[in-house]
């Protein structure tokens, strides 16, 4: 991952040392729990877990043997006296690397469910902030009827609780241990062995593997994180439509010595919203390489091993860079509410044709014919510029119907607002 879109905690968990490092928990849970099967006392133990992995000392191994754990191994043992012997006992390089996987996402998917977290404390304060915030609700990129601004916010924040639950069910089968050997037959070791690393590590342990752990979980892991970063993209874009010149309802924020062109000193653009689009893309394109990961050849092959040494350290950060950029960018959002009063003055009070057109079946006449007709009157307004109330006032067969005092209350923008409380309860 390049840097620019990738936060420190994450470069540093899918950094080269911790790769080893995560090698180096495994190998001395497996040690462990053969210690504790009566293979080795635990003074041999003791000095095992002294070790240390210099990097670049496996690396220049590794030019030598072309096989990473070969190399991982020679150079742990070259400072270790005659404990080195009960190093990678009982295991295939898989055990360790998928493990270790394991070890590394549990720690990107702490940060990853805090920056959730986040995220949907600034999605709730927004929601209660403009709860009662009128603006134009469109449908088709049209006008429709009065909503409320932070109902968005609150459909968002939804959108996140059932994202969230998705995103830990995920967690829950990727952080997980195989340390089952070569075909996954235990040939070469014990049940009890995996079952006590497991403890040692607190991971999971799985039920049944070949040489690898099966990568349909791989796979159903960056999906959801796709969905998170789909979801992040759905924000976007409703923010980019509602910065647009024409709508002008909010902006992102913008600092004094910030530049929206080279060419145009005027222009204030909604960059973020659309980084977040882009990178959106991104997340989605890896999965088709996790799904095309799942089917290897017999017991395994390792055609998935170079693509997740690509798709897990940069999903995993590119995630963690769009949740944390995104949120600042919505905690310090303008937001114009006097633009989104003058929007909703734009439609001249089309968007309570259907509170009119109920009123009046209320009265007994026929919906369909009360809809013909309300269909004709908005032409007017659509073309003579006149307020719906003015032409229903001047129409010969609904004025006699309502007074001033009845239709105003019709063309309330608290028709949105009574119910507000009962979608808050249900979301929060």
């Amino acid at each position: 991952m390049i840097e620019r879109y990738q936060r420190k905690v994450m470069k540093d968990i899918w950094s080269e040392a911790s790769k080893f490092d995560s090698f180096l928990q495994v190998e001395l849970a497996n040690a462990y729990a053969w210690m504790k099967a009566g293979l080795f006392d635990e003074a041999s133990f003791h000095e095992l877990s002294k070790a240390s992995v210099s990097p670049k000392r496996v690396l220049e191994i590794e030019e030598e043997t072309k096989h990473d754990i070969v190399a991982f191994v020679k150079a742990v043992s070259e400072n270790l006296g005659e404990e080195k012997k009960w190093l990678h006992y009982g295991l295939t390089s898989t055990d360790v690397v998928d493990s270790a996987y394991s070890l590394r996402l549990k720690e990107a998917n702490k940060i990853l469910l805090t920056d959730i977290d986040e995220f949907m404390d600034i999605l709730k304060e927004k929601a209660y902030l403009y709860q009662k915030t009128p603006m134009m609700g469109r449908t088709h990129g049209m006008h429709a009827e009065i909503t409320s601004f932070g109902m968005k916010f609150a459909l968002w924040y939804e959108d996140f609780k059932r994202l969230r639950q998705k995103f830990i069910l995920a967690c829950e089968e990727i952080e997980i241990i195989k340390l089952s050997g070569a075909v996954g037959t235990y040939s070469t070791s014990d049940p009890s062995i995996q079952r006590d690393a497991a403890k040692y590590l607190k991971l999971k342990e799985s039920h049944i593997a070949t040489q690898t752990l099966q990568r349909d979980r791989h796979a159903y892991y960056l999906s959801t994180i796709a969905l998170l970063g789909a979801e992040l993209e759905k924000i976007a874009t409703e923010i980019r439509h509602l910065s647009r010149t024409e709508v002008r309802e909010v902006s992102e924020p913008f600092s004094s010595k910030q530049k929206g062109s080279s060419a145009m000193p005027h222009k204030k653009n909604p960059i973020v919203s659309e980084n977040i689009c882009g990178l959106a893309r991104v997340l989605r394109g890896y999965l088709h390489t996790a799904y095309d990961n799942i089917a290897l050849w017999h017991e395994r092959d390792i055609s998935h091993s170079s693509t997740e040494r690509i798709i897990l350290p940069d999903a995993t950060s590119l995630l963690d860079f769009m949740l944390t950029r995104y949120k600042n960018t919505l905690k310090n959002l303008v937001v114009f509410e006097n633009k989104m009063m003058d929007n909703i003055h734009l439609s001249k009070g089309l968007f309570a044709t259907q509170k009119v057109m109920n009123a009046m079946v209320d009265k007994g006449y026929d919906r369909l014919t009360v809809h013909d007709h309300l269909q004709r009157l908005s032409r007017i307004v659509e073309e003579e510029g006149k307020h719906l109330k003015v032409v229903i006032l001047e129409d010969d067969e609904l004025k006699r119907f309502f007074d001033e005092d009845e239709l105003e209350k019709l063309f309330s923008y608290e028709h949105a607002f009574k119910h507000l409380n009962t979608i808050y309860e249900n979301v929060f």
